[in-house]
Order: C-alpha cells, then sequence, then structure tokens
C-alpha cells in the first residue's frame, strides 16, 4: 500500500517548515512544499499529491485560482489556509471545491488531525493501509495518481465528482453504501438535503460506465440504504 502524499502550497517559509514538521509528527513521510501557485501547479503535476494544504494569499495570484484549475482534474481534498476569517471567504472556498478551510493562527497538531480526517474521507485508513494507486475491480481500473478510470482499458470521461464516486465504490465493491457515506466522502459535507445533488450525478455516472442506464447492473440502487457496486456487471 502506498502512504499518502501530501502538498503545503505557502508563501512563508517558516509555515511550511512547521507544517511539515507536525505532519511528519504524526507519520506522514511523504511531504512536498511550494511557495507559489505556479509551483504548486507543477508539484501537483510531478508529485501527484493525494491531498493539498493551500494557502489563499500568493505572491502570484490567489488559492482559489490554483483549486478550481486542480478541481478541473482532480478530486483530491483540499484544505485551505488563511489569515482571513470572513464567513464570505470560508464560503468561496469550500463552494469552489474546498474541503476544510483554516484560518490562521492555527495549531499545527489541529491541522494534522483535519489532514487525517479527510484522508480517511477519501479512502485512507487511520493505521495508514493505503489505497493502492491503480485499483482494479471488475472490468474498471482507477489511477488514482493520474485520476483516471477505465472500462475494459478505455478511459472514461468523468468528471471530478464522478471519479471520486467511483473510487467509492471501487474500494467498496459489492458493498451498501449509504448516500450520506457518498456524499460526505466525494463532497466532503454534510448529507443534509442533498438527496436530488447525489441523484443526479449518479444517473450522469450511469450513462457513462453501463451498457443500459435505464437497466443498471454495475451501480445499483438498495431502496431505503443506498447504492451497490457490482463487480460482476
Amino acid at each position: 500500500m502506498n502512504e499518502p502524499r501530501i502538498l503545503i502550497v505557502d508563501d512563508e517559509s517558516d509555515l511550511r517548515l512547521l507544517m511539515t514538521t507536525a505532519l511528519s509528527k504524526e507519520g506522514f513521510t511523504h511531504i512536498a512544499t511550494a511557495g507559489t501557485i505556479q509551483e504548486g501547479w507543477e508539484q501537483f503535476n510531478s508529485f501527484s499529491p493525494d491531498l493539498i494544504l493551500l494557502d489563499i494569499m500568493l505572491p502570484d495570484g490567489e488559492g482559489y485560482d490554483l483549486c478550481r484549475k486542480i478541481r478541473e482534474v482532480s478530486h483530491i481534498p483540499i484544505l485551505f489556509l488563511s489569515a482571513k476569517s470572513d464567513e464570505s471567504d470560508k464560503i468561496v472556498g469550500l463552494a469552489i471545491g474546498g474541503d476544510d478551510y483554516i484560518t490562521k493562527p492555527f495549531s499545527p497538531k489541529e491541522v494534522a488531525f483535519r489532514v487525517k480526517a479527510q484522508l480517511r474521507r477519501a479512502g485512507y485508513s487511520e493505521s495508514q493501509e493505503q489505497t493502492e494507486k491503480v485499483l482494479a475491480v471488475g472490468p474498471f481500473t482507477i489511477d488514482h495518481s493520474k485520476t483516471v478510470v477505465t472500462k475494459n482499458g478505455v478511459a472514461l470521461e468523468l468528471t471530478a465528482k464522478e471519479i471520486g464516486l467511483m473510487a467509492s465504490f471501487l474500494q467498496h465493491p459489492n458493498q451498501i453504501l449509504s448516500k450520506e457515506t457518498l456524499f460526505e466522502r466525494v463532497w466532503g459535507e454534510d448529507f443534509f438535503g442533498a438527496d436530488n445533488t447525489l441523484m443526479v450525478h449518479i444517473r450522469r455516472l450511469r450513462e457513462k460506465i453501463e451498457d443500459n442506464p435505464s437497466k443498471p447492473i454495475f451501480i445499483t440502487t438498495v431502496k431505503g440504504l443506498g447504492y451497490k457496486f457490482s463487480d460482476k456487471g
């Protein structure tokens, strides 16, 4: 199993060192850092992180811009670090795809535990028995390092949220996953009031992976409980 890779994007070198030290003490050994949006994007593509700690105020722009860029190709957890404490700033950060928003000054240990919480939601266990980079279930494979899902060797054109749903399903084949669990894993938010959002995404995902979306054989609805992914099809 692979240990999670964490990317810290912040223009303060002292803070990068502080967070690297704090995360190392919690058992995280694969950590990369960047001080600008450009460096962050380059590290994202070369280092293939599983989670990003992202400052908002950077020398060459706002972290929001990097978040939007990453969200076009990946569903990995993004935790904003910011000196901005206004509610409107937090809402913007979460609305564009951030999974958490941590206001400076903060406790490095608290950030480390929030990192662990987000990794658990993304499918990583507390014991560091991590999800393999390439996972194959039935005719499907998911390459976490490239965030690519294939069916019978052919790449599927999926959105970040659809990739997130497939990752959850492939990690738990033939198991019933509740709507609450799926939504919290993929959206990083409480499920309350989001039933329609999840249903729409499941329907669109079925249209891309099922031979007959109206009679799905891979993603089936278990009435009153949630959804189950079959590795047989």
